[in-house]
This record gives structure tokens, sequence and C-alpha cells, in this order.
């Protein structure tokens, strides 16, 4: 199998955050997305849900899933090209099942945001105004770090080998959407934190990636999944009295 197909992933992911960067552009600065070329481009920057309407906002939604939940699956996307030798794969069809699962995902976050925007807890860009809504997040993600669901879908996030090897006979597609399922019940809650450190915010999405790829490495995860869930547990009520 040549290695085309991981140089076209891989421009997807780069493609994806350099989209997320044009549209994250302040307002003053978003007149010289035209450098780039596209007029399209241009009318993406524009990503409140007022202005944009929800469309827009599923599409930075799935931008966002497509930069940070990629590069956390590529260990399991290696294993099953890995696999490719002792038969027959389908990549594409593997990657876009996994994406098509992250799309869904898309969708109702976008209609989270415009609700809790609209019911005046979020900003325009999507970070929380609320000191409650923040603190109820982290602890959503707190928790969850020390549920069975996280620790079951983290096992088979981890162990890509013996998941596909389960599996093989479902063909790339359910494969791939079976994987994404798996990845969503890692991450879902940690994706959601986008409210408290802001939907476009780069670097808090560049962060939240960082810990989602090294949570689903063995050697490492292990290490940092309930450390972080005391972290967000201790920050959930340092937001809460702080604003109080």
């Amino acid at each position: 199998m040549g290695g085309g197909h991981w140089l076209v992933l891989f421009g997807l992911i780069l493609g994806a955050w350099g989209l997320l960067y044009a549209m994250a552009l302040p307002a003053d600065l978003r007149d010289g997305a035209v450098i780039y070329g596209a007029d399209f481009l241009q009318s993406l920057c524009i990503v409140t849900p007022d202005a944009a309407g929800f469309g827009r906002i599923i599409l930075m939604w799935a931008l966002m899933s497509a930069a940070m939940m990629a590069p956390t699956a590529l260990p399991a996307f290696a294993t099953y090209e890995e696999l490719s030798h002792t038969g027959e794969t389908r990549f594409g069809a593997l990657v876009t099942g996994y994406l098509s699962v992250w799309l869904g995902f898309s969708v109702l976050a976008a209609a989270a945001q415009m609700a809790l925007f609209q019911a005046g807890l979020l900003t325009a860009f999507g970070d929380s105004r609320s000191g409650g809504l923040s603190a109820a997040l982290l602890a959503l993600a707190g928790l969850y770090q020390f549920s069975p669901a996280k620790d079951a879908c983290l096992s088979k996030c981890r162990r890509p080998l013996a998941f596909f090897m389960q599996h093989w006979d479902e063909g790339a597609a359910r494969n791939g959407v079976r994987l994404g399922l798996v990845c969503l019940g890692c991450c879902w809650a940690l994706m959601l934190l986008a409210f408290v450190g802001g939907v476009m915010n780069l670097a808090f999405m560049g962060l939240a990636t960082v810990i989602m790829v090294l949570e689903k490495l063995p050697q490492i995860g292990a290490w940092l999944t309930r450390p972080l869930g005391v972290v967000l547990l201790a920050a959930s009520v340092w937001v809460l009295f702080a604003t109080i």
C-alpha cells in the first residue's frame, strides 16, 4: 500500500487547523482573510452564532473535530494499515467511518452552542459567561475521568490491534464507525470543555489535542487519566467559589 493516503490524511489535519486559524481571526483582522485568495474563506471567518447561522457553526465543529481527533487516532490508523499485509483493507473507508461519528457529534455540539448562546450562557465566540456552567462542565469532565465507561473506551483505544482483530470481519467502514464511537466515548467530555476555554481558542484546542493524544498512549495514558480528573475537579471547585 502506497503512502499517498497518509499524505491526504495529514493534509486534511493541517488544512483543518489552517481553516480554524482563519476562522479565529479577530474581527478587526477578518478583512485580511482575502490574502488566502478565496472569497468563501472570508465568509467562513464569521463564526458567531448570530452572524454565521447553524450551518457554519456545524462546519466549525466539524473542522475542530477533524483537527483535534484525527491525530489521536493515528496509532489506530497505523495499526490498521499494518494489518493490511494479512488481508484486503480500505484505509479511506476506515477514516471516513471514523470522521462520520465526529460529524454527528459536531451537529449536536453546534446545537448545544446555539442553545446556550441564545440562553445568554455563552459569548458570541463560544466561551462561557456563567461560572456555574463552567464549573458544571469542568466537574462533568473530571468525574468522567474516573468512570467505567471512560476506562472501557480507553482500553480499546490503547490496544488497537486487539480491537481490529476482534471486529475485522465487519469491514473497514464499520470498523471506522466503531473506532469513532470508542474515541467519542473517550473524549466527548473533554471536547465540551471548549465551552469553558472558548470554542475558537486555538491555544485551548492545541492543549486539549495534546492531552487526548497522550491519554490514548498505553505507556503514558495510564498515568494521566485520573490525575487529570483531579485537576479538572479542583478547577471546578475553584471556578465555582471564584464566581460566588
